[in-house]
């Protein structure tokens, strides 16, 4: 097999969650660019319709499923109709995820009332939680179910599953809502631990684990106030911050057989945040 031929999924499915907008759906349009049948999950139903819509309009293979992360059962379904549409699942992208709120500082270095550990709403750290750590645990749990269950039925063994990190789950973010730094830290043990459980069943696991990407989370904050995405431009090392389509190589790489031998690991896409600004 030839170098590009390991870059080759066409053929393979591929469920993307939070694939509505963002970063999910730059995944769900690399897999759909590159060949593979991709189901669209979302809350927002309507989203992920629209953007499956524009997707086979495109000439593309994709369709769209109601998936509420939180809810395991309603996450089983979602991947039983996508098991249902494509007879399998090869690829899985564990993604969707909300934004945590403010953290103890705000970008301008003062102290946030509403973010502190004594003051923060824990209704909010329940929610933060079980999307940002319980949601991929679920989502895993279904897409393992089905990927040894087409090993074992067609001869077919294995697949790739993708995790959504964040750097923030490596280091501290005091402007990042406390929540979402131990959730994205315990999606990246989970990675570890299953990366050791899943290898005998020819199923990897990777995570991803971005920086400062212009997203919808937080509700697109950084898209509405030039003045923040500048300042935040100004302190990325590579010069600015990233637009989701800068994803796209890398999760062909994780999902293709081009990372044959990669699993339990992450990578950071960050430009350069956690090597520290340099003048």
């Amino acid at each position: 097999m030839g170098t590009l031929d390991r870059f080759d999924i066409k053929g393979r499915s591929a469920l993307v969650t939070g694939a509505a907008s963002g970063i999910g759906l730059a995944y769900a349009e690399a897999m759909a660019e590159a060949g593979a049948a991709v189901t669209l999950a979302d809350i927002d139903i309507e989203g992920a319709e629209r953007e499956a819509a524009r997707l086979r309009a495109e000439g593309h293979d994709a369709r769209a499923e109601r998936c509420d992360v939180s809810d395991f059962d309603a996450v089983a379904a979602a991947f039983d109709a996508h098991d249902k549409a494509y007879g399998g699942l090869d690829i899985c992208f564990a993604n969707a995820g909300i934004d945590a709120g403010a953290g103890f500082w705000n970008p301008a270095g003062h102290r946030n009332p509403d973010g502190q550990v004594d003051t923060y709403d824990p209704k909010r750290w329940d929610k933060s939680i079980s999307v940002n750590l319980s949601g991929v645990f679920y989502t895993i749990s279904n897409a393992v179910r089905i990927m040894k269950k087409e090993g074992r039925a067609n001869g077919r063994t294995g697949g790739s599953v993708i995790c959504t990190a964040s750097n923030a789950g490596l280091v501290t973010e005091p402007i990042v809502g406390l929540p979402y730094m131990p959730a994205k830290a315990g999606v990246l043990h989970m990675v570890r631990a299953l990366g050791l459980e899943l290898a005998e069943f020819r199923i990897r696991i990777n995570a991803i684990a971005p920086g400062p990407f212009v997203t919808n989370i937080g509700g697109g904050w950084l898209k509405k106030d030039p003045v923040a995405r500048n300042a935040w431009d100004a302190i990325v090392p590579l010069g600015k911050l990233a637009e989701t389509d800068q994803l796209k190589p890398l999760a062909l790489l994780l999902a293709s057989d081009a990372s044959d031998y990669m699993t339990g690991s992450h990578v950071v896409i960050d430009g350069g945040m956690m090597l520290g600004k340099y003048q």
